[in-house]
């Protein structure tokens, strides 16, 4: 389905390309044909397809393959590719495919697929902050014609099964001059980790002709570009922002963006998951609530199972769907793929999916106090058991099967350590009187360091040699790294140089 371009229209002056591609970094790609994909099962079909159509390449990229049905029979369709003789690329997250057994790859390569894994231990024992950078993405190209992205992995989990409803996530399938640019991504991916290869780079991509505006937006270490783009469609829009996010533990300048949209009249809405996968980041999104709530913003929980979704959407026209989570690990470390539209028939479609989603949604509100800008505030947090506005449209209707899981054990994440580092910050300087939330979170970082002090006291030797040990550790590997690099440099400015004077010896 190709949708409509905007050419011409007044939201297209409010969200002018030349901002769009410096935010998003990507230069902006027309001429695509754009088809949304929320459903885990019609997804991989649509994933398998397009890989058992494949002639030239395959690129497969996943934070997440799991060694279950679904996986592996993805791992059938690249193998018979690969014995049809189509090169065949595998790119998995050592740390998401942790308990994804060695033999899992095992035919795969010997079919001669090349796979390979980012940042298993090994690279972590020698730059010990890149372990906390990993690939977060979810891509596969097939031809440089066509790419599925998106938020979902590969696993049970997305297909769902007999006694389990899948997980709600959210992807697009790509077709035109935006797939070809997703699969020089990869490659960019792929040369970070193996040797490099340029398949894609090789190829002419495809014509651009008129149709929607589309950003691919590659997020790196170090880079913020998705967090750039939030800031700069916040700022712009005048109708609405609805966001969708797994594990949403927002900085504090998304937040206060948020917020300052919401106090000017914009309809901001956040859903989450009730039931998250990792109990802890659901705790840490909480104790975030407070501050947006008390400024107008609506916050909603997902009922289903597990809402594993990134998307935005704003004046439905702008639209945002990827693998970026709203939290610092997610934009300022993680590789990631988003892919960013400037379309009204995406921005409909994503509207009433997530409207549909609400329908299997209970709203947070803080009852009991006055009514400010609208909405009821007051110093406890509940939920909402009212009726939806009834003047809202609800174009799509999801049919689901609603069942909750029980809580599986928390697991500590970088998202969690910078919102109770945040919370730490606010309770030393006084900066603001403690929620709830806030409370239970402060509380058990105060236990925690409690709990050290005292095996410090009982044990110092045994705590001074793990300090010893892990400061060494880094201070080595930092330190190798520098000269390294020192070297490096040294070497390519020697380079430069010689090539400079010998250059100049050439001319007449």
């Amino acid at each position: 389905m190709q949708f409509r371009h905007p050419e011409g229209d007044e939201a297209k002056h409010r969200f002018p390309w030349m901002e769009l591609a410096r935010a998003t970094g990507s230069e902006t790609i027309c001429g695509n044909e754009i088809r949304l994909q929320f459903e885990g099962p019609v997804t991989f079909s649509a994933w398998l397809d397009s890989i058992r159509s494949a002639e030239r390449f395959v690129y497969f990229e996943n934070y997440l393959v799991r060694d279950d049905p679904v996986g592996r029979e993805f791992r059938s369709a690249l193998i018979e590719k690969a014995r049809e003789g189509v090169p065949v690329y595998v790119l998995y997250d050592w740390m998401g495919c942790w308990a994804t057994p060695r033999n899992f790859w095992k035919p795969l390569r010997e079919a001669g697929v090349q796979v390979t894994a980012f940042n298993p231990p090994r690279v972590a024992l020698g730059n010990p902050f890149g372990a906390l950078q990993r690939d977060h993405r979810k891509l596969v190209v097939v031809d440089g014609k066509v790419a599925h992205l998106g938020g979902l992995c590969v696993g049970h989990e997305w297909a769902g099964t007999e006694s389990e409803a899948p997980w709600r996530d959210t992807g697009v399938e790509i077709r035109g001059p935006a797939a070809h640019a997703a699969a020089v991504a990869f490659e960019a991916v792929w040369a970070h980790v193996s040797e490099p290869v340029s398949l894609a780079a090789h190829l002419e991509p495809p014509v651009e002709a008129d149709g929607t505006p589309v950003w691919l937006i590659e997020g790196e270490p170090g880079r913020t570009r998705v967090y750039r783009t939030l800031h700069l469609v916040a700022s712009k829009a005048r109708r609405s922002i609805w966001i969708t996010d797994a594990y949403f533990v927002a900085p504090k300048s998304i937040s206060e963006a948020l917020a300052s949209a919401a106090q000017h009249g914009v309809d901001v809405r956040i859903l989450v998951p009730a039931h998250n996968n990792w109990p802890i980041v659901g705790s840490m999104s909480r104790g975030g609530y407070r501050y947006l709530l008390e400024s107008g913003v609506r916050i909603f929980e997902w009922q289903g199972p597990m809402m594993h979704a990134k998307t935005s959407v704003v004046d439905g026209v702008w639209s945002r769907i990827g693998s970026s989570n709203l939290n610092s690990a997610s934009l300022l470390g993680n590789w990631e793929l988003d892919v960013g539209v400037l379309d009204e028939g995406m921005g409909r479609q994503l509207e009433g999916l997530f409207l549909a989603d609400l329908a299997s949604s209970v709203e947070i509100v803080l009852p009991g106090g006055p009514v400010i800008g609208g909405r009821t505030v007051s110093t406890a947090l509940g939920m909402s058991t009212e009726p939806l506005d009834p003047e809202d449209p609800l174009p799509v209707r999801l049919e689901r099967n609603i069942r909750r899981i029980g809580s599986s054990p928390g697991r500590l994440t970088m998202a969690s350590v910078v919102r109770a580092s945040e919370i730490l910050g606010d309770a030393l300087a006084g900066d603001r009187m403690l929620g709830r939330e806030d409370r239970t979170v402060l509380g058990t970082l105060s236990i925690a360091v409690l709990v050290l002090a005292l095996l410090a006291a009982l044990a110092p030797t045994a705590v001074g040699y793990v300090l010893a040990a892990l400061a060494g550790w880094i201070g080595v590997t930092t330190g190798v790294r520098a000269y390294v690099q020192s070297h490096r440099a040294r070497t390519q400015e020697r380079a430069a140089l010689r090539n400079t004077i010998e250059s100049g010896k050439e001319e007449p």
